[in-house]
């Protein structure tokens, strides 16, 4: 879940940051960018895990941890393929920058919702509990969109 989480809040992030009031279009740079930003931030977050949990051992032991680390972060990746996706399908269809924007950010924010409450149905909660849950993860999707309306 932390994953799915990171990578959904972080491409919110991106994807309002590169939106620029009066800058010309460019979803493909754009998405291009949230990947190349979501790759990054998975080798950091999955190199730091190694080195907090690092223990002695032969190099070869030691290598296999450090891929286990970075394979792991798999979902953080897969969690910003929304909004790449919208991204790409804006530039083909030369959709409104400022419309792409408010629909990927309202994605995410459902998408949080979603992984909260999915996440929570998984370890055991029941149905009216996990989507509770789900609503205490979709304010981080709104506080984005509001950071948005205000930065701008």
């Amino acid at each position: 879940m932390f994953g799915g989480v990171y990578g959904t809040v972080l491409a919110s992030g991106l994807l309002a940051a590169l939106d620029q009031a009066g800058g010309k279009s460019t979803p493909f740079y754009d998405a291009s960018w949230v990947l190349v930003t979501a790759g990054a931030a998975a080798l950091a977050h999955g190199y730091s895990h190694h080195m907090t949990s690092h223990q002695s051992g032969s190099a070869a032991h030691r290598w296999r941890v450090l891929s286990r680390a970075l394979w792991n972060e798999w979902p953080m990746l897969v969690a910003t393929l929304p909004t790449v996706l919208l991204l790409l399908a804006s530039g083909l269809a030369h959709w409104d920058s400022h419309a792409v924007t408010a629909v990927g950010l309202g994605l995410n924010t459902a998408l949080l919702f979603a992984w909260g409450s999915f996440v929570a149905l998984r370890v055991g909660y029941r149905l009216g509990s996990a989507l509770l849950t789900g609503l205490a993860d979709a304010p981080i999707g709104l506080a984005i969109i509001v950071a948005n309306a205000v930065i701008k």
